[in-house]
C-alpha cells in the first residue's frame, strides 16, 4: 500500500511539474515578441542562436531530391505545394511562418498529383524567356507577370524562383531558353517587366543566377574568368537594370566560381556591389545544393540563406558563432533581411489561397505574348500570310505534331495540354492533308521516336506537291538544365532534317508552290545550310502551351508579326566570339572558362569586327512597312539627353514596329563597340497611314563605359552618334551631339578582380 501511494505521489508530482513547465513555456511564449506586432529587430533580439541558424538554412525538404549529374540538386517539398522547390523554417513562438519557394521561370512548377487527392493540378506554361524578350515589349511581359504572379499566389507559394537573366554568351548554353538575350539592356528591361507584374500580386521573385552562370557544363565547379569591365558592362548590367527598376524580393547567387571564388562566397559581389552600390534591400539565397561548402563564408559574404538546407549546415552555423568565426551581429543582419521579406508574404498574411486561378484567361495571355514574340525571319514574295481559302496544307516535321512549349529542368511546367502547330492550323479552319498528318500523328504517339525524324518517302512528297497548296515544315530543338547543347547534332541540322527540307523544297517549288519553315527552337541554330530552300521562315522559340494557336495567328495574318531577334544568328558557328572557349577547358568537364571576347558579346562583336551575320540582332519582318521620321535631339537638360522621332505605318495592314536606339560613343581612352543598344520602344498597333511620336530620354550615365583604371563609369568627351532603326543593321536615322568634356557619372568600388590579367580581344 505504501509502495502504491509513493508511486502515486511521484506520478502526481511529475504531472504537476509538467503542467507548471507548460504553463511557464506558454507564458514565456505569450510574452515573446511576435513578427508583425513587434519590430523585426525586436524579434531578432528574442531569437535563440539555434533559431537564428534555422532562419538562414532552408527547410522542409521532406521528399527525395532529384540528383543532377553535376552533383547539385533541385529541392522537392510536399509542404503545401507538392513539387515546390523548398521552404524556409517556421518559428511559431515568434510568429514566424514557413514560406514556400517554387520554380520556375515559365510557370509554377509543381506536381500534378497529390496524396489522397484525385484532382490534378496544372499551371499555365507561359512562353520562354527568349520568346518574351523577342516581344521587345515590357508592358506585354508585365501582363504575363501579372497572370503568372496570380498563379504563384493562388497555388499557395510566396516566392517564385525567377526570372533568370544571365546573358546568352553562346547559343549552345543549355538554359538559354530561360534567359532573355545577348544584350543587357534588353535583358534588364524585360526582366523588370515580368518582376513588376509578378510582384503586383504581393508575392516575390528571385532574380537569378547571380552571376555569370552562362553554361551548364560543370556549372557548379567551373571558374569563370572575367575582367571587371566586362562584368559590369555585360554580365551584371541586366541584373542592375532589373533590380533598380523592379526591386525583386530576393536574389539567387549562382553555382559557378567567379575569378576563383564561388559567387555565394563573394562579399564584394553580394554586399559591396549588390547592396552598397545598387541599394538592394531584399535577401540573397544560394542556388539549390551547389558545391560551395564554406557556409560561414557565405553568411559573411551576405548570402543570407543556404538552400535547400540540412541539419549539418545548421549545426555548422551554431558552432561558428560559438567559436567566434562568425560574428553574431553579422548573423543577425542575415536573419533581419529574411524576416523583412517574410512579413510581406501571403503566408505571413495567412492568405487563403484557392488552388484555382483563372487558367483559361491566363492561357489567352500566354497566347498573345507568344504571338507578339514570334519573329518573321523571311517572307519572299509575300509567301505569308496564308490565304484563308487555301487548299490543303502538307504539314511536315515531327514537331509540327508535338509542340515544344518550353525547356526541361526547373524551367519546366506541368501543363494540362499543349496546342501543336497541327492543332492550331485545324482550329483556324485550315485543312491538313490526312495522308501526311495521320502517319505523323501515329509515329509521334511513341515517345521513342521523338528524336528521329519520321521517314517521308520521295513518292509521298511529290504526290503532296501536286495535291496540296502549301507545305509547312517545323524544325524543333529543346534543352535544359545539366547539359549544354551539342554542336554537331543540335546546333546544326541532322542529315534527315536537311534531306526533308531539300526534297520538300524541290517538289513544291517544281509546282510553283511555297515552303514555310517554322522554327520551334530553344536557341539559335545553323541557318546558312538551308535558309534559301524556304520561302518564309517563322521563328517561334518555345512559345508556351498555346504555341500552335499563336503560330497560326501569324501564319494566317490574324496578327501581324512584330517580334525582333534578341540574339544574333551567325552565318557560321566559328563566327561567334565565344566559340573558341565555350564551355572552357578541358572541354569534356571544364574547370576554367576564360571570357576572351570581353565586352564583344553578340552584335557588339559582329558589328565592330565587321562579321556578316545570317540575321542580325533586333531583326524581324512585318506584313507592313514603316517610315522613320527625322531625329530631334535635345541635350540642354542637365544630366539627360532626349531624342524623338515619328513612326508611320506606310503599308496596307495594321502593325507594330520596334524602334531601337543605338549609340556610337567616342573611343579616345577606351576601346568601344561600334554601337550599343541604349533604349527601345514598341509602337502601339498603328493602322495604315497612322503615326506615333516616339521619345527617348537617357541619363548621361547611359552613355558611359566602365574604366578599370579609374574604377568609374566615364562618358568621354567627343561626338556621340544616335542611330535609330528597326535592327542593329537597319539604321533609318542618325543624329550627332557633342560633349565638351569627359564626365565621371559614377565612382565605384574596385571589386571582382581576376586572378590573373585576362587578354581580351580588341578591335
Amino acid at each position: 500500500m505504501f509502495y502504491k501511494n509513493s508511486m502515486s505521489l511521484k506520478l502526481v508530482g511529475t504531472f504537476v511539474a509538467i503542467v507548471l513547465f507548460n504553463i511557464t513555456v506558454s507564458v514565456a511564449q505569450d510574452k515573446a515578441p511576435k513578427l508583425g506586432k513587434n519590430s523585426v529587430k525586436e524579434v531578432v533580439a528574442a531569437m535563440t542562436l539555434e533559431e537564428k541558424a534555422l532562419m538562414v538554412i532552408g527547410g522542409g525538404r521532406d521528399a527525395a531530391p532529384s540528383a543532377f549529374t553535376d552533383g547539385s540538386m533541385v529541392g522537392n517539398t510536399a509542404f503545401r505545394i507538392p513539387g515546390a522547390a523548398g521552404t524556409t523554417n517556421a518559428i511559431p513562438r515568434l510568429g514566424i511562418p514557413a514560406i514556400v519557394l517554387a520554380d520556375g521561370p515559365a510557370g509554377v512548377r509543381m506536381d500534378v498529383k497529390r496524396k489522397n487527392d484525385e484532382h490534378k493540378y496544372f499551371a499555365t506554361a507561359f512562353p520562354s524567356g527568349t520568346t518574351l524578350a523577342s516581344t521587345w515589349n515590357p508592358e506585354v511581359v508585365k501582363r504575363v507577370g501579372e497572370a503568372f504572379g496570380n498563379e504563384v499566389k493562388e497555388f499557395g507559394a510566396d516566392i517564385i524562383l525567377a526570372p533568370g537573366v544571365n546573358i546568352h554568351r553562346n547559343p549552345l548554353g543549355g538554359r538559354n531558353f530561360e534567359y532573355y538575350s545577348e544584350d543587357p539592356v534588353l535583358t534588364g528591361e524585360i526582366a523588370a517587366g515580368i518582376i513588376n507584374g509578378i510582384q503586383s500580386n504581393a508575392v516575390g521573385t528571385s532574380i537569378k543566377h547571380f552571376v555569370a552562370n552562362n553554361q551548364e557544363a560543370n556549372r557548379a565547379g567551373v571558374n569563370a574568368h572575367i575582367d571587371e569591365r566586362t562584368l559590369r558592362e555585360i554580365y551584371l548590367k541586366g541584373f542592375e537594370i532589373a533590380i533598380k527598376k523592379s526591386s525583386p524580393w530576393t536574389v539567387m547567387s549562382s553555382y559557378n566560381l567567379l575569378n576563383g571564388t564561388h559567387t555565394s562566397e563573394r562579399k564584394d559581389l553580394l554586399t559591396t556591389l549588390l547592396r552598397n552600390e545598387w541599394n538592394f534591400k531584399g535577401y540573397v539565397m544560394t542556388d539549390w545544393g551547389g558545391k560551395a561548402t564554406n557556409w560561414v563564408e557565405q553568411m559573411k559574404a551576405g548570402n543570407d540563406m543556404i538552400m535547400p538546407g540540412n541539419n549539418k549546415q545548421i549545426q555548422r552555423i551554431i558552432s561558428a558563432v560559438k567559436n567566434d568565426s562568425l560574428d553574431i551581429k553579422l548573423l543577425d543582419a542575415n536573419v533581419e533581411r529574411i524576416l523583412n521579406i517574410i512579413v510581406r508574404t501571403p503566408s505571413f498574411a495567412n492568405y487563403k489561397f484557392s488552388n484555382n486561378p483563372d487558367l483559361k484567361a491566363h492561357a489567352q495571355i500566354s497566347r498573345e505574348a507568344a504571338t507578339e514574340g514570334l519573329v518573321l525571319l523571311k517572307n519572299d514574295k509575300e509567301a505569308l500570310p496564308l490565304q484563308k481559302k487555301q487548299g490543303k496544307v502538307a504539314l511536315f516535321g515531327n514537331i509540327s505534331y508535338a509542340l515544344i512549349a518550353g525547356g526541361w529542368g526547373s524551367g519546366d511546367v506541368n501543363k494540362a495540354y499543349t496546342v501543336s502547330v497541327a492543332k492550331g492550323l485545324t482550329n483556324a479552319g485550315y485543312e491538313l492533308d490526312k495522308e501526311i498528318s495521320g502517319p505523323y500523328g501515329q509515329y509521334n504517339s511513341n515517345y521513342r521516336n521523338w528524336n528521329k525524324e519520321f521517314p517521308v518517302s520521295d513518292e509521298l512528297i511529290n504526290k503532296k506537291a501536286n495535291e496540296c497548296e502549301v507545305a509547312v515544315l517545323t524544325i524543333g530543338r529543346n534543352s535544359g538544365e545539366t547539359k549544354d547543347r551539342d554542336l554537331d547534332y543540335d546546333y546544326y541540322l541532322k542529315p534527315t532534317e536537311l534531306s526533308l527540307i531539300e526534297r520538300t523544297s524541290e517538289a513544291f517549288h517544281r509546282q510553283n508552290k511555297k515552303l514555310i519553315i517554322v522554327l520551334n527552337i530553344c536557341s539559335p541554330i545553323d541557318i546558312k545550310g538551308w535558309k534559301d530552300k524556304a520561302d518564309a521562315i517563322v521563328l517561334v522559340w518555345q512559345p508556351g502551351m498555346e504555341g500552335g494557336d499563336a503560330i497560326t495567328d501569324v501564319l494566317s495574318g490574324k496578327v501581324n508579326p512584330s517580334g525582333k531577334l534578341p540574339d544574333t544568328f551567325a552565318q557560321n558557328y566559328d563566327d561567334i566570339p565565344s566559340a573558341k572557349n565555350f564551355p572552357g577547358t578541358p572541354v569534356d568537364n571544364p574547370t576554367d572558362v576564360i571570357h576572351e571576347e570581353g565586352i564583344y558579346v553578340g552584335y557588339r562583336y559582329f558589328d565592330t569586327f565587321k562579321i556578316q551575320p545570317a540575321y542580325e540582332f533586333g531583326y524581324g519582318l512585318s506584313y507592313t512597312t514603316f517610315s522613320f521620321g527625322s531625329v530631334k535631339i535635345n541635350h540642354a537638360v542637365k544630366d539627360k539627353v532626349s531624342a524623338s522621332l515619328t513612326i508611320t505605318n506606310k503599308g496596307k495592314v495594321a502593325g507594330k514596329e520596334v524602334v531601337q536606339l543605338y549609340i556610337s560613343a567616342p573611343a579616345k581612352t577606351m576601346d568601344k563597340p561600334m554601337q550599343e543598344l541604349k533604349a527601345f520602344s514598341k509602337t502601339k498597333l498603328l493602322q495604315p497611314g497612322e503615326s506615333q511620336l516616339i521619345s527617348f530620354e537617357l541619363p548621361v550615365s547611359a552613355l558611359a563605359s566602365f574604366d578599370n583604371n579609374q574604377n568609374a563609369w566615364v562618358a568621354e568627351a567627343g561626338t556621340y552618334t544616335f542611330k535609330i532603326g528597326s535592327s542593329s543593321r537597319q539604321i533609318k536615322q542618325t543624329a550627332n551631339f557633342s560633349m565638351g568634356k569627359a564626365v565621371i557619372t559614377q565612382k565605384v568600388n574596385s571589386v571582382l578582380h581576376p586572378q590573373a590579367p585576362i587578354k581580351v580581344i580588341k578591335p
